[in-house]
């Protein structure tokens, strides 16, 4: 079979719309899974069981719960409750609400890992809740969990392709798109393959030097 660079020419419009759909995605998702899941790793601390059950209901029921699952549920069952957003919104929604429940995990090893003598100096210095958290004790934890949180990043990158099943047409929905209109099929595959390849590499290059940067 002979490589075809017109095929590959042709698809390429197509190709640029799927890279920056999937790159929206990659970035606001990680973003509501970074804040949210900062959110349930405190509520994992919180002090009072009815704080603390709730959230590790909730967060335990949704890492159980494939993804494809929470999509179809957020963009077929909550309209009929009166939500609806488009599949792109719904989408990224989804991912970063799944993935907030790995994340909360890796905040909370990283906050565990910080020596009781911290929260015990911020206690002896009557530092209120929130300088206690963001002042002494997350940029400790964030320092030792910033290569775990790079790892989910590229993993919700290798999981786009499902918010196909919604109608998202990120690279690899392009792709199909472009195949089932020219029927061929190694082009724009091999295409999008490499595309993959060239944000996760950049990407676990940055995490490294992230981590090498926090560790000074």
């Amino acid at each position: 079979m002979n490589w075809d660079w017109s095929a590959v020419a042709d698809f390429m419009p197509r190709f640029w719309d799927g890279v920056l759909i999937t790159l929206q995605i990659l970035v606001l998702g990680s973003l509501i899974s970074f804040t949210l899941g900062l959110v349930w790793a405190i509520g994992f601390r919180a002090p009072t069981r009815f704080v603390r059950w709730p959230v590790n209901a909730v967060t335990e029921f949704i890492r159980t719960t494939p993804l494809l699952v929470q999509l179809f549920f957020l963009y077929f069952v909550l309209p009929e409750w009166g939500v609806q957003f488009s599949a792109l919104t719904t989408g990224t929604i989804a991912i970063g609400l799944h993935y907030s429940t790995y994340t909360a995990q890796v905040y909370r090893a990283g906050i565990e890992a910080v020596p009781p003598g911290q929260w015990e100096a911020a206690k002896a210095l009557s530092l209120p809740a929130h300088r206690t958290w963001f002042a002494v004790i997350l940029p400790q934890a964030i320092r030792r969990i910033t290569p775990a949180l790079g790892n989910y990043v590229i993993a919700m990158l290798k999981d786009t392709p499902l918010l196909a099943a919604i109608g998202v047409l990120e690279m690899l929905q392009q792709s199909r798109l472009e195949s089932a209109s020219t029927f061929q099929y190694t082009e724009p595959l091999t295409v999008i393959g490499i595309a993959f390849i060239l944000i996760a590499y950049p990407a676990s290059l940055l995490v490294r030097t992230l981590e090498r940067r926090l560790v000074r």
